[in-house]
C-alpha cells in the first residue's frame, strides 16, 4: 500500500455563521457597465478614469475583506496557517500523486479499477472520511463523507474520478518522472494530481485540527473516462440537497478555474451487410464497410451544423480482404455547445437510414453528457477568487471545451466550479504533466473553501 497523507485527527470548532446573508459585491469584471460621461477635456476624461479605478478598488477591497471576515471567524490566522502547511505537505502530495499515477487503471480494467479504490480509500478514511464502496459493471465507485461543523447545513459535493485512458504497460515506456519542475506520467494531470490535492486538504484541515464547515460527500466514479455511463446514477443521487459541486478535472493551462462545459454524446454507429466472395460473388454481397463510409460522410454533414463537432474515433469492420464485409462500426464522439444543438443533431442521427438496399444502419448512444452553459453573475466563482485573494492567488474561470461528470449539475442550474485538480496540461496525451509550484496553492484554496462558509449561492439553499 501507498503512503497516504495523514494529518491529525480533527477537534470540532464553534461553528462560524454561515452565508444566509447576501453575497459580497461583485468584482468589476462581474457588474454591469458603467456609462462614462463624455469629457469635455482630457482633464476631465482622467478625472473620470481615476474614479473608476478608486470604485473598481473599493469593490475589490470590499469583497477581500468580507472572504478575509469569514476566514478569521473560521479559524483565526487561517490564511497564513493555510499557506505555511500547504507548503509544507506539497511534497507528500507529490508522492502521493506519483504513487497513485503508478498504480495502472484503464477504463474497463476492473482489477486494477478496484485496487485503486481500496488505496484511495484507506487515503481518504486516514483524513476522517466514511468511504463506501458502490459496485459498478466496469469497477467499483467510491462514495466518501466527511462529518461537518454545522450538520444542518446541505453538503458540499465534490466530483472525481480514478479511470484514465491509458492502457495497461504505457508505464514501460513512460514512467512517471520529475524533471525542471513538472511531474509527468500517464493519469497525473486527469486526475490522479486533483485526487492527491483533496487529499491533502483534508490532511491540512486535520492537521490544524478543524473539520470542514458543513459536511462533505466526494464521489470518485470508475467510468468518467468513457461518460460515466453507471457512474452518473451516483453523481445524480448525490446532487439531491447539495449546496454546490466542485469537480476535481485539471483547470485551464494557466490555472482559471472551470465554469462551463460543452455537451458531449458517444455514438456507436453499426452497419450490417451481406458477405460473399469478393471475387467470384461480389453482386450478391452488400459492403457493411462501404456503407460505413458513406455514412460517415453523411454524419460529418450534420455534424457541420452550428455548435456541432465530431471526431471519429475509432472504425472496424470487415474480416479479409476477399470476402464482402457483412459487418462494420465506428464510435463518434460529438461536443455540443448548446442543449438545443445536441438534441438536434442526436435526433438526425437516429433518423439515419441505409442508402444501398440490402444494409441496415443503427445509431445508438453510448453515453451522453448535456451542456453546461455559461451563466451571468456567478457568486460561487467570486466566492472562490475572494478567497484566493485572501490566500494571496490570483485566479479566475473560463468555459471549457471539453466535458466531464461537473455537466450534470452545471446544466441544472446548481452552483457548480470544475477545476480543482492539479495545474498542468496534456491530458490525453503524451506530454501530460503537473506543475510542482501550483500544488501547494492548490492545496491551500481547497482547504479554504472546505473550512469557510458559503455565501448564499441561490434563493432557494440555505447557504
Amino acid at each position: 500500500m501507498s503512503p497516504q497523507i495523514v494529518g491529525s485527527p480533527a477537534a470540532p470548532s464553534a461553528a462560524a455563521p454561515d452565508g444566509d446573508s447576501a453575497p459580497a459585491p461583485a468584482p468589476a469584471s462581474d457588474r454591469a457597465p458603467v456609462d462614462l460621461p463624455a469629457a469635455a477635456d482630457g482633464e476631465a476624461l482622467t478625472a473620470t478614469a481615476t474614479a473608476t479605478a478608486h470604485a473598481t478598488a473599493t469593490v475589490t477591497a470590499t469583497v477581500t475583506a468580507s472572504a478575509t471576515a469569514a476566514a478569521t471567524a473560521a479559524l483565526p490566522g487561517l490564511p497564513q496557517a493555510l499557506s505555511t502547511r500547504a507548503r509544507t505537505l506539497a511534497g507528500a502530495v507529490r508522492r502521493r500523486c506519483t504513487d497513485l499515477a503508478r498504480i495502472e487503471s484503464p477504463s474497463g480494467d476492473v482489477p486494477r479499477l478496484d485496487a485503486l479504490a481500496e488505496e484511495l480509500s484507506a487515503g481518504f478514511s486516514a483524513t476522517g472520511a466514511t468511504a463506501r464502496r458502490e459496485p459498478g459493471p466496469a469497477g467499483d465507485h467510491l462514495v466518501l463523507e466527511w462529518e461537518g461543523q454545522d450538520e444542518t447545513l446541505p453538503h458540499l459535493l465534490i466530483v472525481g474520478h480514478h479511470d484514465t485512458v491509458w492502457p495497461v504497460g504505457t508505464l514501460a515506456d513512460w514512467p512517471v518522472t520529475e524533471q525542471d519542475g513538472l511531474l509527468s506520467g500517464p493519469g497525473v494531470v486527469d486526475m490522479k494530481g486533483g485526487l492527491a490535492i483533496l487529499e491533502g486538504a483534508f490532511a491540512l484541515l486535520a492537521d490544524l485540527g478543524q473539520r470542514p464547515h458543513r459536511a462533505v460527500r466526494l464521489v470518485v466514479v470508475s467510468d468518467e473516462e468513457v461518460g460515466s455511463p453507471d457512474g452518473r446514477r451516483l453523481v445524480e443521487r448525490q446532487l439531491r440537497g447539495a449546496a454546490a459541486v466542485l469537480g476535481l478535472e485539471p483547470p485551464h493551462p494557466d490555472g482559471r478555474l472551470k465554469t462551463a462545459r460543452r455537451g458531449s454524446t458517444r455514438v456507436r454507429l453499426t452497419v450490417t451487410g451481406r458477405e460473399a466472395h469478393a471475387g467470384n460473388d461480389a453482386h450478391d454481397g452488400v459492403s457493411a464497410v462501404d456503407e460505413l463510409v458513406d455514412q460517415l460522410v453523411v454524419v460529418r454533414g450534420l455534424a457541420g451544423q452550428p455548435g456541432t463537432e465530431l471526431n471519429a474515433g475509432r472504425i472496424s469492420g470487415g474480416s479479409r480482404a476477399n470476402v464482402v464485409a457483412g459487418r462494420a462500426e465506428a464510435e463518434l464522439g460529438l461536443r455540443f455547445s448548446t442543449v438545443e444543438a445536441q438534441r438536434r443533431t442526436l435526433d438526425n442521427l437516429a433518423r439515419l437510414t441505409a442508402l444501398r438496399p440490402g444494409a441496415r444502419v443503427r445509431t445508438e448512444v453510448l453515453s451522453s453528457r448535456p451542456a453546461w452553459p455559461e451563466r451571468t453573475g456567478n457568486p460561487l466563482l467570486r466566492h472562490v477568487r475572494s478567497l484566493a485573494a485572501v490566500l494571496g492567488q490570483q485566479l479566475d474561470g473560463g468555459p471549457a471545451g471539453g466535458a466531464g461528470d461537473t455537466n450534470l449539475p452545471g446544466s441544472r442550474g446548481l452552483p457548480t466550479l470544475d477545476g480543482f485538480g492539479a495545474v498542468g496540461a496534456g491530458a490525453h496525451a503524451r506530454h501530460e504533466h503537473i506543475r510542482l509550484d501550483q500544488l501547494a496553492p492548490r492545496i491551500a484554496l481547497l482547504a479554504a473553501l472546505l473550512a469557510v462558509p458559503l455565501p448564499r449561492l441561490r434563493d432557494r439553499t440555505e447557504g
